[in-house]
């Protein structure tokens, strides 16, 4: 364990202090896991009525010999006023849980993310932004890993900061993505290297407005100082500036790289590339060695990710676009014309503006599940639009259209959950559809 957690083990500074985390995710549970091996009593609370008990079990063995509690339903002020540490869940805001803190000290209520970071002497790199977070951090950790540093990658993906820390492996450097979510209930979080990828409208479902989503985002930055650095579009420079955002040293990034990197496609992604070159630089990689890692990186899933050709129609994946943003990216990332598949539980964002970006080279547009009422009404006028119930519909209507040489590219600019558990879910199923579609091809042919 981290020199910091076994000083607050030996020191028995938790020992029998009441912690609550709101929350029963991953990184809620991941929370209480890690509170109790500093000797706290743990109650989970989780405004799902219907959570199981034995949910306590995903975190011990045997919840009642540690102090581990289930409060589950509609909040209420008793199971938060004997609290000395309230953690916070991402997606978790402090202002929907008003009506229950009473006279809660602030000081007392802090996001997981930030609890996790007390405990770390390891440099951070911390990534954000609306679009390209998860392969950014991704590929940060790969060029570490390849110029010998051991690294932690997880975060806002895949392993929560706190299950790091209960592992008894220390590593080099931690790479973490961090959203909106987490960054809003932080107040002392300093990463040693922090970056802020880009910004558009998202998470308008979410947060109040762009100002409360562009505030979380720069949170940051505000606990950095000089001996930092903030890693920041030059395209924003001068809103950025105008903020004094941050006391670190600035460094504002633009495509202008020439590391070549077959696996990340697209203007936007050699700004990550740029971005992420910039990063790595203060823990001592070398442009030879960054140059090595990057050329091998390879396309995460879901991720402008082929996935089979059928009559010459190339499928390709990129259910992690869900913003409109990002779908306007991945269609000028496309070398082939695009016939592309929109839908789902819609984020915010302007809906014109992506038509505007993507006129040139989408040939038709497939709309499925949620979200019809806001994309027909809009696009039906420039472009051919259908609508089916399902993403399996849509794609076999697109496929008839199609024509050899084109795509059809699942780039939803939406949340998934409509239909899916999360994007993943989703793009495992238009990779089944289109292998469907690719045997069915196969077998006529013989």
């Amino acid at each position: 364990m981290d020199r910091k957690v076994r000083i607050f083990q030996t020191l028995k500074i938790f020992q029998s202090k009441q912690a609550v985390v709101v929350g029963a995710g991953v990184s809620g549970l991941s929370a209480c896991r890690f509170l109790l091996s500093l000797g706290a009593r743990v109650r989970l609370v989780d405004a799902k009525p219907d959570l199981p008990v034995d949910t306590l079990l995903k975190i011990h063995a045997d919840p009642a010999s540690v102090g581990l509690t289930l409060a589950a339903g509609p909040h209420r002020p008793e199971e938060f006023a004997d609290a000395d540490l309230i953690v916070l869940s991402p997606g978790v805001p402090v202002k929907k849980l008003a009506h229950v803190l009473g006279d809660v000290d602030p000081r007392r209520v802090v996001a997981e993310m930030e609890f996790a970071s007390w405990f770390l002497d390891e440099p951070v790199i911390a990534i954000t932004g609306t679009n390209g977070k998860t392969t950014t951090t991704t590929l940060v950790g790969h060029i570490l890993r390849h110029a010998g540093l051991t690294t932690f990658v997880g975060g806002n993906i895949g392993t929560p900061l706190c299950d790091y820390l209960l592992g008894d492996e220390r590593v080099d450097a931690v790479v973490i993505e961090i959203s909106s979510f987490q960054l809003q209930n932080c107040r002392t979080f300093k990463p040693r290297v922090a970056a802020l990828l880009n910004f558009s409208p998202n998470h308008l479902d979410y947060h109040a407005d762009m100002e409360e989503y562009l505030s979380a985002k720069l949170n940051l930055f505000s606990q950095q100082d000089p001996t930092c650095l903030a890693v920041v579009p030059a395209d924003m420079r001068d809103e950025l500036e105008a903020r004094r955002f941050t006391r670190a040293r600035r460094e504002y990034f633009r495509a202008d790289t020439d590391f070549a990197c077959p696996g990340l496609p697209g203007a936007h992604n050699r700004e990550n590339i740029a971005a992420a070159w910039r990063m790595v630089q203060p823990l001592g990689v070398t442009e030879e060695q960054a140059r090595a890692a990057i050329g091998a990186f390879k396309a995460l899933p879901h991720r402008i990710e082929p996935v089979c050709e059928a009559a010459g129609v190339l499928f390709v994946d990129d259910s992690k676009a869900t913003t409109l943003e990002s779908v306007a990216a991945a269609v000028a990332s496309m070398e082939r014309p695009v016939r592309l598949l929109l839908g789902g539980v819609f984020k915010g964002g302007d809906v014109a503006e992506m038509a505007a970006k993507i006129a040139d080279k989408v040939r038709s547009i497939g709309l499925f599940g949620a979200a019809r009422e806001i994309f027909e009404p809009v696009l039906a006028p420039l472009f051919p639009v259908s609508w089916d119930k399902t993403l399996e519909a849509a794609v076999r209507r697109q496929f008839a259209l199609a024509a050899k040489g084109e795509a059809i590219l699942l780039s939803p600019g939406t949340a998934s959950f409509d239909a899916y558990h999360g994007y993943a879910e989703r793009g495992r199923d238009f990779a089944r559809v289109a292998q469907a579609i690719q045997d069915e091809g196969a077998e006529a042919g013989r």
